[in-house]
């Protein structure tokens, strides 16, 4: 026997309960559909666990440094067991709360279990059918395993691993330069781990401009983060202390032997095991689903949010995925994905926050361009905080003084680059910004200083 319902959602991650809170407030009967923990990726083994550990690493880090500022503190210890636990509270805390909100949710059935199409509109859990004109795939993704030599020889950790490990890790082998692997890389150093970084490209972070990626580089190492990228050849092999990484690197020993190894090579969307084909949706070549500038997908009445449509890997690009799909749907509007400024963080410390266009997408792009660079050592909170590493760097077009893209590696720099992103989206000048009053003292109010920087190929530095 089928069930029919008025919308199925597939996922209570980010953009799935939100989802279900506006449909079944507009009448709706709706059954969300989720296999295991309610909340996703962010809530469970992502955004909160990880920020957690990182303000502990940050806490452990600045009591290193308390005689800088005056205060005399004894050794500092790290109890890892207190951290995961932690980390474990927070996750618990916000799961919870989900769940008891969706479980309080009139109209709205919370089904335990993987689903998987039938055909269009027709869903199976478990012995269960389930049918709806509308069905919001919001399943999220997972950890890229990368197929490595020997990678089926050795214990490996994923980042869902690492945010429950209770004990500290002699020696962590991060294989991964990028956003994940440099967060838990640096946090881990702060905790007390020995720490090496694996890269295969030539760099790291290689999305972003070559300068943001020489600065991070240089904090890490100032760490004791030992960093070797051009590793063209990685291999895993068992080894007495736990786990040998062949690098094949062009300077260096041809191998780091560490006691951990953290795989952080990217993501994958949750899209294998959906049966897809049979409702005719259509996927990419790495899975992802295809969607339209309104996130339909080629079935009809079929939309994919978050993760699984390639659009964005966010937290907030999955919660303006709901955002648009309601908006379109019971609102009566017309958003694009593609109306979408794109801004973003990553969380080492400093942090680097960042939106819009990199200098070197600008500068592809073939337009004529004002560029402006400030160290952080000249930003008056950071020299009060003693914490002065990085810099700030504005693009705009020398023509239509258009606002491009902007980032800031320093301290606070994840908060202060809203203020750009909201400009953005306001369609403001770079002269908007120039006469601006930011607060004082703040990072952000070297902002309207930096838009007066700006000069054609290069500012102040």
């Amino acid at each position: 026997m089928t069930e029919h319902f008025d919308a199925i959602i597939v996922g209570a991650g980010q953009a799935g309960p939100a989802l279900a809170g506006r449909l079944t407030a507009a009448g709706m009967t709706v059954a969300l559909i989720e296999r295991r923990h309610v909340g996703g990726t962010c809530v469970n083994t992502g955004c909160r666990p990880t920020k957690t550990m990182v303000a502990s690493a940050y806490a452990a880090h600045l009591a290193r440094r308390g005689a800088d500022f005056g205060v005399s503190s004894g050794p500092v210890s790290v109890d890892m067991a207190k951290v995961a636990e932690r980390a474990r509270r927070i996750i618990l805390d916000a799961r919870h709360g989900n769940e008891d909100w969706l479980q309080g949710m009139p109209g709205l059935e919370l089904v335990r279990g993987h689903a998987a199409f039938l055909g269009p509109g027709l869903m199976a859990v478990g012995e269960r059918r389930l049918s709806a004109p509308r069905i919001f795939l919001n399943v999220g993704g997972r950890p890229a395993i990368p197929d490595l030599p020997g990678v089926k020889d050795v214990a490996f950790l994923t980042n869902a691993d690492l945010i429950a490990i209770d004990s500290l890790p002699q020696h962590l082998v991060v294989i991964g330069g990028s956003y994940i692997g440099l967060e838990f890389a640096q946090m881990f150093r702060r905790f007390g781990s020995r720490v090496s970084v694996v890269e295969m490209g030539p760099r790291l972070i290689a999305r972003e401009d070559e300068d943001v990626s020489e600065e991070i580089r240089s904090i890490l190492e100032a760490e004791g983060i030992e960093v070797r990228t051009s590793a063209t050849c990685i291999s895993l092999a068992p080894h007495e202390t736990g786990v040998s990484v062949g690098v094949d690197c062009q300077t260096g020993a041809p191998s780091i032997h560490g006691s951990h190894v953290l795989l952080a090579t990217g993501r994958r969307p949750n899209t294998d095991d959906l049966g897809l084909d049979k409702a005719g949706i259509a996927t990419d070549a790495r899975g992802y689903i295809t969607v339209d500038d309104q996130l339909a997908t080629t079935c009809e009445g079929v939309w994919a949010l978050g993760d699984c449509n390639g659009k964005g890997a966010f937290t907030h690009t999955a919660w303006n995925d709901y955002e648009i799909v309601t908006a379109n749907l019971l609102d009566g509007e017309a958003r694009r994905v593609s109306a979408r400024i794109l801004g973003y963080a990553l969380y080492i410390d400093p942090p680097l926050g960042r939106v819009g266009m990199t200098e070197s997408q600008a500068r592809a792009s073939g337009r004529s361009l004002l560029v402006a660079k400030r160290p952080m050592s000249r930003v008056g909170r950071a020299v009060e905080k003693a914490e002065t590493l990085g810099f700030m760097k504005l693009v705009a077009d020398a023509e239509t003084r258009e606002i491009l893209g902007a980032a800031i590696l320093g301290t606070s720099g994840d908060e202060a680059i809203s203020g750009v992103l909201d400009l953005m989206n306001a369609g403001a000048s770079i002269d908007t910004l120039r006469w601006a009053v930011p607060i004082h003292p703040t990072v952000a109010e070297l902002l309207p200083t930096l838009a007066l920087d700006a000069k054609p190929d290069g500012g102040a530095s």
